[in-house]
């Protein structure tokens, strides 16, 4: 006999679908569309809930981060992206000396981070040497500190700019002090899409082929997708299938992040706020297509605190971290807190009725709170 959540999957017209997340079976393309025009969120969220706690249980993954961003000049020209400036010398546009940069880490000398998450513009103006020299900073003054930066993009373009294979590229930032990459500028992989996002920056191939060498040499990273600009539903469920499809391969990504496209200070400020109903849909759906995905996670920066509580019951298991200076999304309108401490994501988590888990950057347990 079918249970009430069962019955109301059902009704939803979710199913066949039902029946395959139950029995181990992947999920297709077809299905990625119907689970995204589905109407009944409740649902759909539930039909996530149950394979979120199948891996999770109740457990709920965040960690203590600061965030370097250390230059928003950039050649590139991404249409959506309120963070950069064109060139060294307009309004708003800055770049820290490597004594800047590295004071953000020192200034919190006293307190327990163990992550520094690094994500700059792709800056003409700077020379190898200060990426590499930026790393052996922070090492230098926390040792133990996890470095999780540079995304993609920013591989392919040193490795352009500097004469350098990408392998090569994330060898000597390795030997510098790189742990890993984080999953920005994935953007939408669609061509039709990215030719009008981002045409001017690494396209999906070199996207993924610079995670797949990371992959290759150990390195551990994570992966994204911008979502509610102007792609389809079909192009997000693309999306989706192509990073389920390298992590068939390589086994790598440790986390996806869905990315909530924000409409202020940019040149694509006519669009409509994204909803809270397709934000919680497309963390659903995520949930159910990246079968091979340990981890889905909320970044209450960009979705909002309500928002973040409310996707632990639909597919998430991960809530980011404390966050320190944020500023990529800030630029682009966000009005959540530049971080949170320790103790509000604890609140958070519990208030939703989920247990606290502090974790590192590779998911190894720190405590639970």
């Amino acid at each position: 006999m079918l249970s009430t959540t069962e019955l109301e999957i059902e009704a939803s017209g979710l199913g066949r679908i039902r029946e395959k997340v139950e029995a181990g079976e992947r999920l297709t393309f077809e299905d990625g569309v119907a689970l995204f025009r589905c109407p009944d969120l409740t649902a759909l969220g539930a039909l996530a809930n149950h394979e979120r706690e199948r891996r999770h249980g109740d457990l709920t993954y965040f960690n203590r981060n600061v965030h370097v961003n250390a230059t928003n000049v950039c050649e590139a020209t991404c249409i959506f992206c309120s963070f950069s400036r064109l060139k060294t010398g307009d309004p708003a546009a800055y770049t820290m000396s490597l004594d800047e940069a590295v004071g953000r880490v020192k200034a919190l000398r006293g307190e327990l981070i163990t992550e520094v998450h690094i994500v700059n513009g792709l800056n003409p103006d700077l020379p190898w040497d200060y990426y590499p020299d930026l790393l052996r900073g922070i090492k230098a003054e926390r040792p133990d500190i996890h470095i999780k930066g540079f995304t993609a993009v920013e591989i392919h373009y040193f490795a352009e700019k500097y004469g350098m294979s990408y392998e090569q590229v994330l060898i000597k930032l390795r030997e510098a002090g790189l742990g890993s990459l984080p999953g920005g500028g994935a953007e939408i992989f669609h061509p039709r899409a990215r030719k009008k996002l981002c045409d001017d920056k690494v396209g999906a191939d070199g996207w993924l082929e610079v995670h797949r060498v990371a992959h290759r040499l150990g390195m551990r990273s994570n992966c994204t997708m911008l979502f509610g600009s102007i792609e389809t539903v079909e192009e997000r469920v693309d999306h989706l299938l192509r990073l389920r499809s390298l992590q068939d391969e390589t086994g790598g990504f440790q986390t996806f992040i869905p990315l909530r496209f924000h409409n202020e200070n940019n040149r694509l400020r006519r669009l409509p706020e994204v909803t809270g109903y397709d934000s919680l849909r497309t963390m659903a759906v995520s949930r159910l297509l990246l079968d091979n995905i340990d981890h889905i996670k909320a970044y209450w920066v960009m979705l909002g605190i309500g928002i973040a509580q409310s996707s632990l019951w639909y597919g998430v298991d991960d809530i980011d971290g404390t966050v320190r200076e944020e500023r990529i999304y800030h630029m682009a309108g966000a009005r959540t807190p530049q971080e949170m401490t320790r103790k509000e994501l604890i609140g958070l988590i519990r208030q939703a009725g989920r247990i606290p888990v502090e974790r590192d950057t590779l998911y190894n347990i720190v405590a639970e709170a």
